[in-house]
């Protein structure tokens, strides 16, 4: 059996993204954790097929790709940026295109950003309900994060950072630790 795989999926359209940053910082502290292989992709990643894709195989090869990457993995973290208290319409879409079967009981772990505190429930209200459609374990702690917890694109904030940890740290349900941490040397 081969090391587990997390697949971030940032529902984000731009570069530089707070989304994308968020999804990759959060993906990598798990691996960090425990032992995962990492792979991030966002909506530039998955490219302008999806806009005009009413099945999955009428999707190019790119998006076909990312969406493997989505179904296959062991874990999955999901971000969506906020846009009017929602993800956003074509991240729904990627979505919709994957059978519900393919995520029965996948842990996931749900994240988002916006501007500011108005739009944290987001990760409660859409993320949360979209993915139990699908029977996918969704974590327990969602981590949403504003334009004030980030310096250049980065995660800056101290109060993100334990809720981060503290998300990661649910993974132990389905994973064991497979990386010796400080407090397990002490």
């Amino acid at each position: 059996m081969g090391t587990p795989k997390i697949v971030g999926m940032a529902g984000s359209f731009s570069r530089p993204s707070k989304t994308t940053s968020l999804v990759r910082h959060v993906a990598e502290r798990a691996s960090s954790r425990y032992g995962f292989d990492v792979a991030v992709y966002d909506m530039i990643d998955v490219g302008p097929s999806l806009g005009s894709a009413l099945w999955r195989n009428q999707l190019d090869e790119k998006a076909q790709h990312v969406l493997q990457e989505i179904v296959a993995a062991d874990i999955l973290v999901i971000g969506a940026p906020t846009y009017k208290g929602s993800y956003p319409g074509l991240f729904k879409h990627l979505i919709d295109l994957i059978d519900p079967h393919e995520l029965k009981s996948k842990p996931i772990l749900i994240t988002a950003t916006g501007g500011g505190d108005r739009h944290a429930l987001m990760v409660e209200h859409q993320l949360r309900p979209l993915f139990g459609f699908f029977m996918a374990h969704t974590l327990p702690t969602a981590v949403y994060a504003s334009d004030r917890d980030f310096l250049d694109y980065a995660v800056a904030s101290q109060h993100l950072s334990k809720r981060i940890d503290e998300a990661v740290s649910e993974v132990d349900v389905f994973f064991a630790r497979r990386v010796p941490t400080r407090e397990a040397a002490e």
